[in-house]
């Protein structure tokens, strides 16, 4: 479309010259024809150069995020403020800035560095390097007037100027020990206040400064490296000595808390020693009568017990004769009753055997099945030669020869 608008203008420019050398040649008549066909063309170049001017520059601009845009107008000198949204802005009319609403950072890396291209010089005159934080607001209120009076780079022109000129004066005033370790927080805190009362003249909000690292010359460290180890020792030396003195008083305060101690103990003791023996002397008074009361007592007690212990043997022995007559009554009685199952199983004996030699007598098989049951869980079979007729276990009996033992019997054995 802008190539359009382009062939458009050189076109109307064409129009133009040729319409201006045609009313130079032509007759009057011409140039009330000319005249008749100039309002028209006009009003196409004006609707043209406002439509490429509305191309090129658009009239609307929206406001970036945590940002002000504060407008001007040229002509009037009023000015209006937008934080949000879109604006109408009409180029060679209205004048904008932006103004940021949050809180900015601000570095200054020159003054970092001991070797850097701006150190800073203590009251020694010693380069050293000091690494800041500045954070910085503009102040909201009075941003119209803001925007007529600070550049447009507010950080490069007013806050690094500002940030150097106190810094440099405030450490041009202390040693550098002071600012590396035993001031830090008051040279912060003075740098913090001078800093927002030059800054608050330009609508310059200080919100806070943070000391960071100090650089030293390396030369100077290794010395403050040096003197610091020399302090530590120092301190650590006094230290020393203070607890070994807090020791020795301590030690002192224990010795003379143990002799009170000790003496309270004593004087305590010997007054219980004395209470004990009043106490003591007071019940031998009472226990003197009562002990020889007890003297009495148990002398009556041994006599009861004497006379007790007299009956107790006289019983004793009465009941011990007793016992050995009754003793001696049953042993007898069991002597009679055992003398009398002798003679009645001797009887009985007598007769058994009488009555089992009667019985061998006529069966005098009856002796080998006796011993055939009493061999009977080894003995399996028992064979008798035939027409024998004598004793099978005539071999076994003493007195007999084992060649007639053989002859007369022969048995199997099966284990």
């Amino acid at each position: 479309m802008l190539q359009r608008l382009k062939t458009l203008a050189a076109a109307l420019r064409q129009a133009f010259a040729h319409g201006a050398r045609r009313t130079a040649e032509a007759t009057p008549t011409a140039a009330r024809s000319l005249r008749r066909a100039l309002p028209p063309l006009l009003i196409v170049s004006a609707a043209t150069a406002a439509g490429y001017a509305l191309v090129m520059h658009p009239p609307f601009q929206a406001v970036p995020r945590g940002q002000a845009a504060l407008r001007t107008n040229q002509f009037s000198g009023g000015t209006a403020e937008f934080r949000d949204g879109s604006f109408m802005r009409i180029p060679g009319l209205h004048e904008v800035r932006f103004f940021p609403l949050r809180d900015q950072s601000f570095h200054p890396a020159s003054l970092a560095k001991a070797t850097g291209p701006s150190p800073l010089q203590s009251v020694e005159g010693l380069s050293l390097g000091l690494d800041m934080n500045v954070r910085w607001a503009v102040d909201p209120a009075r941003l119209p007037e803001l925007a007529r009076k600070l550049p447009d780079d507010i950080e490069a022109d007013v806050i690094t100027p500002a940030v150097q000129a106190v810094v440099y004066k405030q450490i041009a005033k202390h040693t550098v020990r002071e600012i590396f370790s035993s001031q830090r927080a008051e040279i912060a805190a003075a740098l913090e206040a001078e800093l927002r009362a030059k800054l608050a003249p330009d609508g310059i909000q200080l919100k806070g400064l943070q000391l960071g690292s100090v650089d030293l010359p390396p030369d100077y460290r290794r010395g403050m490296d040096r003197l610091l180890a020399d302090s530590l020792a120092s301190e650590r030396m006094r230290y020393t000595l203070e607890i070994s003195e807090k020791k020795v008083k301590e030690t002192e305060l224990e010795a003379a808390a143990d002799k009170v101690r000790r003496e309270t103990a004593a004087e305590a003791a010997g007054r219980e020693q004395i209470i004990a023996a009043r106490a003591q002397e007071e019940a031998m008074k009472h226990v003197l009568p009562f002990k020889e009361k007890q003297i009495q007592q148990r002398a009556l007690e041994a006599q009861a017990d004497s006379a007790a212990r007299i009956q107790q043997a006289e019983g004793a022995a009465k009941a011990r004769r007793i016992e050995i007559d009754a003793e001696a009554a049953a042993r007898q009685k069991l002597a009679d009753a055992e003398a009398y199952r002798l003679a009645q199983v001797g009887k009985a004996n007598a007769a058994q055997m009488a009555t089992e030699g009667e019985l061998l007598t006529r069966h005098p098989l009856l002796v080998q099945k006796a011993m055939a049951d009493k061999l009977s869980d080894k003995v399996q079979v028992i064979i008798a030669p035939p027409g024998s007729g004598g004793f099978i276990g005539s071999a076994l009996l003493a007195g007999t020869s084992p060649k007639a033992a053989a002859a007369e019997a022969g048995t199997t054995e099966k284990e």
